[in-house]
């Protein structure tokens, strides 16, 4: 990236991290992005409601497409630092997970694209609700629409090398999902709880086999059984509590094996709540899939990299925080890889977080390279 590049992304990032949106809120940063596409490049923009996406079209196609995505809505955080000039205007709300950079970086490369002459076509994807795992699945059928052959995708990662490469073939990110389970039995007066039904020890005989029903779904990868909240009763010493909620993430290295542990919790939750005579209804939040990343897409990748001399790793674990990128990966071949921001670097959802802007032209010079291979 030339200088003027990079300080107008530079300037752009700030903005989009000014203005953070929740998922699927993202109305203002979408607009932004792509006003900022219009007025900078030549790319084709095509709105498609929630999402959107830049296209550059080949004069003489003689690749298959490729496609590279960037999300951009924030998490529900707030940020710590009051003297930072492009801090967050909307309370409560954050770019605490870099997507304002990776919007920037993607815009950063389309200023490149609308430079070159190439023989394929390119699609840049502009993802809305990643952090629910909602968008992804949406996007992910202009792979078809399209026919790409191929897609890759950018994270940034504190803890490891400011710049590093890092990557695994096969999976990636783990999948997970968010359970919630409602517990309803009936009130009482508190001096007679004998009159109703209360959930409490149905929740209470429930937790200690949470870990014995993830151990046994596991025959390969990891699973895990996280409890994020516990809900009973209110705060009205003279009533015995009637209704009761147990959130739940769980989380597999293989889908597989995570549907077992999906079958498990809800099998054991019904067997203990009939036992107790309380009845459970389940609702499910932020479902993700196991993120995979093809082999000959990590080969690519890795031969880029020693070429242009940037440090690669290769993880030899998945990662177990989960990504919808995977929903793009079930249709076709792609990687999604991190870029390192620094080991000393504020932890991704933390309210001291910033994007490290100095990797954003390390992420344009691989997809450059990624696209020209």
């Amino acid at each position: 990236m030339n200088k003027t590049d990079f300080e107008l992304i530079v300037s752009l990032r700030h903005e989009l991290h000014a203005h953070p949106e929740l998922s699927e809120h993202e109305y203002e940063t979408k607009a932004r992005l792509m006003s900022f596409l219009a007025e900078h490049t030549a790319l084709k923009i095509v709105d498609r409601g929630a999402w959107f996406y830049a296209y550059y079209s080949s004069e003489n196609p003689e690749l298959a497409p490729i496609a590279f995505r960037a999300d951009f809505d924030a998490v529900g955080v707030t940020e710590a630092n009051p003297t930072l000039p492009y801090r967050s205007c909307n309370e409560g709300v954050g770019h605490m997970c870099g997507h304002d950079g990776h919007s920037a970086a993607l815009c950063a490369f389309a200023l490149e694209l609308s430079r070159l002459r190439l023989n394929r076509d390119v699609y840049l994807i502009f993802q809305h609700a990643e952090e629910n795992g909602q968008g992804a699945k949406l996007c992910s059928e202009l792979i078809g629409e399209k026919g790409i052959a191929e897609i890759f995708a950018f994270h940034n990662c504190p803890g490891r090398p400011l710049g590093e490469v890092s990557v695994r073939k096969g999976c990636m990110d783990f999948a997970s999902r968010g359970m919630i389970l409602s517990f309803l039995g009936k009130q009482a007066h508190a001096s007679r709880p004998e009159d109703g039904v209360n959930p409490a020890m149905t929740i209470a005989e429930l937790i200690p086999e949470l870990d014995k029903i993830a151990a046994a779904s596991s025959i390969e990868g990891l699973c895990m059984c996280t409890i994020v909240m516990i809900e009973l009763g209110e705060e009205t010493f003279g009533i015995s509590a009637g209704s009761g909620r147990l959130l739940l993430t769980i989380r597999g290295e293989y889908e597989s094996e995570l549907d077992k542990l999906d079958i498990g919790v809800k099998t054991t939750a019904a067997i203990i709540a009939r036992d107790e005579n309380v009845e459970l209804r389940m609702e499910y939040r932020d479902v993700f899939p196991e993120t995979g990343c093809t082999p000959q897409s990590v080969d690519k990748l890795e031969r880029l990299c020693h070429r242009l001399d940037i440090p690669f790793y290769e993880l030899p674990e998945p990662q177990r925080g989960s990504e919808d990128f995977g929903w793009y990966t079930k249709r076709t071949h792609g990687a999604i890889f991190n870029i390192g921001s620094g080991r000393d670097h504020a932890g991704l959802h933390t309210e001291s977080f910033d994007y490290p802007d100095e990797i954003t032209p390390i992420a344009v010079r691989l997809m450059l390279g990624l696209t020209e291979n």
